[in-house]
């Protein structure tokens, strides 16, 4: 296992138009969106649930510390990858060995997808209105 640092650790995390807050610092390994327990945040989307703690997994601190999150902006799905990209930064502030690992797996990566501007003239961001010949 690997050394943790006394001193509390803050990241920002983005993904779609979710921003996430996360504060780092030693525990027991409770982690809390919005004052809200994770389970009960995520509780009908196990597989968020699961995306949301693979950096604490990948690098075996799941039990050591504990994690408060602000969260707003988005879906579920987004807020979901912004707090892992939260975690991820907060884990490599608290020691810079993480990082590697973290990298090797994705989980320091920005996922800059973002929704496609509707344009003048048709009905979605490129669904054209229905052609007629006659």
């Amino acid at each position: 296992m690997s050394e943790v640092n006394l001193s509390p650790s803050i990241a920002v995390g983005r993904r779609k138009c979710a921003i996430a807050r996360v504060r780092i610092f030693k525990g027991s390994g409770e982690i809390l969106i919005n004052n809200i327990e994770i389970s009960k945040y995520l509780q009908y989307s196990p597989k968020y649930l699961q995306h949301v703690k693979e950096p604490l997994n990948l690098v075996n601190l799941e039990t050591e510390i504990d994690i408060k999150v602000s969260v707003f902006g988005g879906g579920i799905s987004g807020q979901a990858g912004a707090i892992r990209l939260g975690i991820a930064r907060a884990l490599c502030q608290i020691n810079s060995d993480h990082r590697v690992i973290l990298k090797s797996e994705g989980c320091l990566t920005r996922d800059a997808r973002i929704k496609e501007r509707k344009k003048y003239g048709l009905k979605k961001a490129r669904k054209a209105p229905q052609y007629s010949k006659r």
